[in-house]
């Protein structure tokens, strides 16, 4: 069974979201900075993941790392963490951050990485 696909994209500035059912997309988002609390992120995919009804695959794209790792989805050597309710695949992304909302072309493309 495929899980949803989730990428999350970090900057100084926003946090992007795209989040995919199959070919479908069900959620963009683009969230203010990073978030004030260090469990933020993680609760927020575990409740995206229960609500959904699977576990889900998330793809962080670590453009800047200090801005990935105040996420608290991976460890300290760059690894991404494993949950009952989500997988986290790091990433690099060397495009440089979009204006506005953007296009979410560049989530569309790291989508495909790591499909199960």
């Amino acid at each position: 069974m495929t899980r949803p696909r989730l990428v999350v994209k970090p900057w100084m500035e926003t946090t992007r979201l795209l989040l995919t059912n199959y070919e479908d997309e069900v959620l963009r988002a683009a969230l203010p900075q990073t978030p004030a609390h260090p469990q933020a992120a993680p609760t927020l995919l575990e409740g995206l993941a229960l609500w959904m009804g699977r576990p889900l695959s998330v793809v962080l794209c670590a453009a800047d790392p200090d801005v990935s790792s105040a996420l608290n989805l991976c460890d300290g050597f760059g690894f991404g963490n494993e949950t009952l309710h989500y997988e986290v695949e790091v990433v690099e992304d060397p495009r440089r951050r979009p204006r506005g909302l953007g296009a979410f072309g560049d989530l569309r493309q790291l989508r495909l990485r790591g499909m199960r």
